[in-house]
């Protein structure tokens, strides 16, 4: 459902908003080492979240990644909409174009109507879900509730 690029993007905010805040940057490296993810592919991914101002690069000896935006304010949904963009919102999943653009063409996607409920919901999921909650959660499993 999600592309490895926005998991990997997601768990290295939330490993990034569990820092200590006296910490200031973590390099990439060691996000790399403590995340178990290859340090080429991350660091692509962590500066496209820096491009989209959810995160703060500096380079350098002493530089590295942190947060920019409050991690109360930042949304799953901004991540995975940074990252893979927004395809899995908006996407048909019979055609190769978005639901809309399907329907002006006078198509019909058979799993539209049945799609269409889970679509909403994920969408809803992913706008209520903060970075700050999913660290809450993590550090706290007792308020993980499936």
């Amino acid at each position: 459902m999600l592309s490895n690029s926005c998991r990997y993007g997601i768990r290295a905010v939330i490993y990034l908003a569990s820092q200590p805040e006296s910490n200031g940057k973590t390099g990439i490296k060691k996000i790399s080492k403590d995340l178990n993810l290859p340090t080429p592919f991350l660091a692509k991914i962590l500066q496209q979240l820096a491009k989209q101002k959810i995160l703060k690069s500096s380079k350098g000896p002493h530089g590295g990644f942190s947060l920019l935006k409050d991690p109360r304010k930042i949304t799953l949904l901004e991540i995975v909409n940074s990252i893979d963009g927004n395809e899995i919102f908006t996407g048909c999943i019979m055609h190769n174009r978005s639901c809309e653009a399907v329907e002006m063409e006078g198509k019909h996607c058979s799993l539209h109507n049945d799609y269409e409920k889970p679509r909403k919901d994920l969408i809803k999921l992913f706008s209520n879900r903060t970075i700050h909650e999913l660290v809450r959660k993590s550090k706290n499993p007792e308020l993980i509730v499936i």
